[in-house]
C-alpha cells in the first residue's frame, strides 16, 4: 500500500502563485511516475503534469509555461509550482503515483485550489 498526502492548496488571486507538495509513503518501487491531476466541478479529472523517476516531465497544454513539476526521489516527494494562475485553474488537485510493475496506481485525498479575486 502507498499513502499520498498533499499540502499547499488555498485561495489566490488571478495572476498569483501557489506551490503544491505531496509526500508518498509505504511500499514504493523505485521506478514510478508521480503527478498531479485536477477536477473542477462538473468536469472529469484531468492530468495537469507528471514526472518519471528519471526526471522526464509531461504537462497539459493548458499549463505549459505556467506550471513546473519537480520531484525528490530520496524523499518520495513531488511538487507543483503554479504561477500566473487563472480562474480556470480552480479545482481540487490530486497527487498520483503509478507503478509500471503491476499497473498499480494510488491517489491522494486532494487539495482545493481556488483562483478568484
Amino acid at each position: 500500500q502507498v499513502q499520498l498526502v498533499e499540502s499547499g492548496g488555498g485561495l489566490v488571486q488571478p495572476g498569483g502563485s501557489l506551490r503544491l507538495s505531496c509526500t508518498a509513503s509505504g511500499r514504493i518501487f523505485s521506478i514510478n511516475v508521480m503527478g498531479w491531476y485536477r477536477q473542477a466541478p462538473g468536469k472529469q479529472r484531468e492530468l495537469v503534469a507528471d514526472i518519471t523517476s528519471g526526471g522526464i516531465a509531461n504537462y497539459a497544454d493548458s499549463v505549459k509555461g505556467r506550471f513546473t513539476i519537480s520531484r525528490d526521489n530520496a524523499k518520495n516527494t513531488v511538487a507543483l509550482q503554479m504561477n500566473s494562475l487563472r480562474s480556470e485553474d480552480t479545482a481540487v488537485y490530486y497527487c498520483n503515483i503509478r507503478f509500471p510493475v503491476g499497473s498499480l496506481t494510488y491517489w491522494g485525498r486532494g487539495t482545493q485550489v481556488t483562483v478568484s479575486s
